[in-house]
């Protein structure tokens, strides 16, 4: 099979902090394992553990950077860059990270984003193929590499959201919201 572009979201919610220093995290879920999102697809476990691995290295040497919108190319473009994925980490089947979003153009879009409380989504963008398994369900193969993680506004998959965090500071409970929007998405994604 020949390699596409396969591009995941997820829903970013929270108000926007910065530290003493000027910086913007967030943190929460990046991507989950075996979980079949709304575009049908379903990444295995031992595929995003194996390429969240090879992820790390990006994020030790400061490149681990991602766009605000996902282009339709595997190549960062770094004139839209606005944030840079600084840890990743594995929680059960989730895989969960903290990105810093940089004082750049595009960064500085997200922010005033953010900042007028616009709900976004986080999208994971590879590179792999995939094939059909039993109930017609999508799988990832083997050949699936992990690009990025892009700001986007158009979330595709269910139950996970960034939240703002800082220094010292507890992120924000966004409460029955979540929940709420959560709950709608696990039905949506059941209907198609």
């Amino acid at each position: 099979m020949a390699k596409t572009l396969l591009i995941e979201t997820r829903l970013f919610e929270g108000k926007l902090q910065e530290d003493q220093a000027g910086r913007v995290l967030v943190s929460g879920v990046l991507q989950r394992a075996g979980d079949k999102n709304q575009n049908g697809r379903i990444y295995p476990r031992n595929i995003l553990e194996r390429e969240s691995k090879k992820f790390e290295q990006l994020i030790k040497e400061r490149r681990a950077l991602g766009e605000l919108d996902h282009p339709d190319s595997s190549v960062i473009n770094l004139k839209n860059v606005s944030h840079n994925v600084r840890d990743i980490h594995w929680e059960g089947d989730e895989l969960k990270g903290t990105v810093e979003i940089l004082p750049t153009p595009s960064g500085n879009i997200l922010k005033e984003l953010l900042r007028s409380d616009i709900l976004l989504g986080i999208s994971s963008r590879g590179m792999g193929s995939t094939k059909e398994g039993n109930n017609g369900q999508v799988i990832v193969q083997e050949d699936f590499e992990l690009l990025t993680f892009d700001f986007v506004s158009n979330p595709s998959t269910s139950g996970a959201f960034l939240r703002p965090i800082n220094e010292g500071v507890e992120p924000v409970d966004c409460g029955i919201y979540c929940r709420s929007q959560s709950l709608m998405r696990e039905i949506i994604t059941e209907l198609t």
